[in-house]
């Protein structure tokens, strides 16, 4: 994340920590090259548009810990990275709330373009009342409208990306003097809920159009969600037995939704203690237990009720009532079996129980263990930067290639290329291809499109 403090809260204060310089760019383009060198797939930024907790409360604490405060925006950075860089992927994470889906879409293309197809995006509802508060919300959204928000936002970006123009629309036609044929190129004339967009789109089509789709909910309809829309989810489950479970249920969910279950990829987010021996890696783990902040973790895992106040750390997960941390808070209660789990067992989730510590080897049987539950990749968690990476690099990736669990080389293309080894675009199973061509012969106007959707409301009230 572009801040110091992300998932694990104290380890800036430590002397090798470079990410206290997050503000200078060159920690993250050296970081980028160290990345790419070692092959790795993509680097996936995270991202917040408010604090958290109770928003009417002090926020002393995050300042303290400089818990995602201050941070900065990861679109933006990733146009420094994309130039810097030939081959890795580069994810965005970036809120429905945060940005207009038609400025979001021109935002995306953009860097899908500067980078020559390896942009991501993570799409985000939302966790928090202070970041509704500053996109002029009282509070945030219920949790199940949030998901209807984001399924209308993300709509309007498939229009753009995927129907508003044509295959053949770009000509560069120098002779002719045709740059672009006009009629190649559509208006969306999109209207819900929420929006009303008339397009078209004003990038051309980059080379994935729609960027590759990361989400990272795990609650009912975060599941549902990623099931109907996400190429690539991040997850940090407990143990392999509870993502083999989420994972089932999701890939189940896709295929009712038209889509094959190995559509979705899934990377569990995991933290690496690497010790040349067994004793090493102990005694690195209690030198970074020293700097373990339980403030920054209880406060990153602040859950808070329907009103915006905080649970107090001994509530019962039981008792909860809450629009926020509901994927947690359902993992905690599966992986707690023995005693009734309270809030602070969220903190403390995230403190241990996705960190592996070991040497090199024993660190590959934890990842192969987790391979065998159904994830297809990991989502390396730093304590430092670099160090995390560097160490993971010069250590660990070389006895997983001996085992076939890491590239040494990358694939040719587009990250989704990369990725899924088809082609740059989405399969058709994907609900955005339903828009290719389908503003060919559409609206000429906004009054056109309400009579065309009246006709369509008409019909399905015939049908139904």
């Amino acid at each position: 994340m572009n801040t110091t403090s992300h998932i694990h809260h104290g380890q800036w204060r430590r002397p090798d920590a470079g990410q206290t310089e997050f503000n200078d760019v060159n920690t993250w383009i050296d970081l980028a090259h160290t990345l790419e060198a070692a092959k790795f797939d993509a680097m996936f930024f995270a991202d917040v548009s408010g604090l958290y907790g109770d928003s009417d409360a002090d926020f002393d604490v995050y300042a303290n810990e400089g818990l995602q405060i201050p941070s900065n925006d990861p679109t933006v950075l990733l146009g420094a990275l994309a130039v810097s860089t030939k081959h890795i992927g580069l994810a965005t994470t970036s809120n429905v709330v945060q940005n207009h889906p038609y400025n979001f879409a021109r935002q995306i293309s953009t860097l899908d373009h500067i980078s020559n197809g390896r942009i991501a995006w993570n799409i985000v509802t939302g966790i928090n009342d202070n970041a509704s508060r500053n996109y002029g919300l009282p509070q945030l959204t219920d949790h199940a409208e949030r998901y209807a928000w984001a399924d209308e936002y993300v709509d309007v970006a498939y229009k753009l990306w995927e129907g508003s123009w044509d295959a053949e629309a770009l000509k560069k036609d120098k002779e002719n003097g045709v740059y672009s044929d006009a009629a190649k190129i559509h208006k969306i004339y999109h209207e819900g809920p929420r929006y009303r967009v008339e397009g078209p789109h004003l990038p051309s089509p980059s080379p994935q159009r729609t960027p590759l789709l990361f989400q990272a909910g795990s609650s009912a309809s975060g599941r549902a969600f990623a099931a109907r829309n996400a190429e690539a989810t991040f997850i940090i489950a407990p143990s392999p037995a509870i993502a083999a479970e989420l994972i089932s249920d999701t890939r189940r969910l896709a295929g009712e939704f038209g889509r094959h279950p190995e559509d979705i990829k899934f990377f569990q987010g995991l933290s690496f203690i690497i010790g040349d021996t067994e004793e090493e890696a102990k005694e690195k783990e209690a030198y970074y237990d020293q700097f373990v902040s339980v403030d920054g973790y209880l406060a990153h895992s602040a859950i808070v009720d329907k009103t915006g106040r905080v649970y107090p750390p001994e509530t019962r997960i039981a008792d909860l009532d809450t629009n926020t941390g509901k994927g947690f808070s359902e993992w905690v209660s599966k992986h707690i079996t023995d005693r009734e789990p309270v809030v602070a067992d969220i903190a403390w989730l995230q403190a241990r129980n996705t960190r592996v510590v070991g040497t090199p080897e024993q660190i590959a049987d934890e990842i192969e263990k987790w391979q065998a539950a159904g994830v297809d990749g990991i989502n390396v968690i730093n304590w430092v930067i670099p160090g995390s990476f560097e160490e993971f690099a010069d250590k660990v990736l070389p006895v997983l290639r001996e085992r076939g669990l890491a590239q040494s080389e990358y694939a040719k293309g587009t990250l989704r290329e990369k990725l899924f080894g088809d082609g740059p675009l989405l399969n058709d199973r994907h609900p955005a291809a339903g828009y290719r061509g389908a503003f060919t012969s559409g609206p000429t106007s906004w009054e056109e499109a309400e009579t065309t959707r009246g006709l369509e409301v008409q019909r399905a009230g015939v049908e139904s």
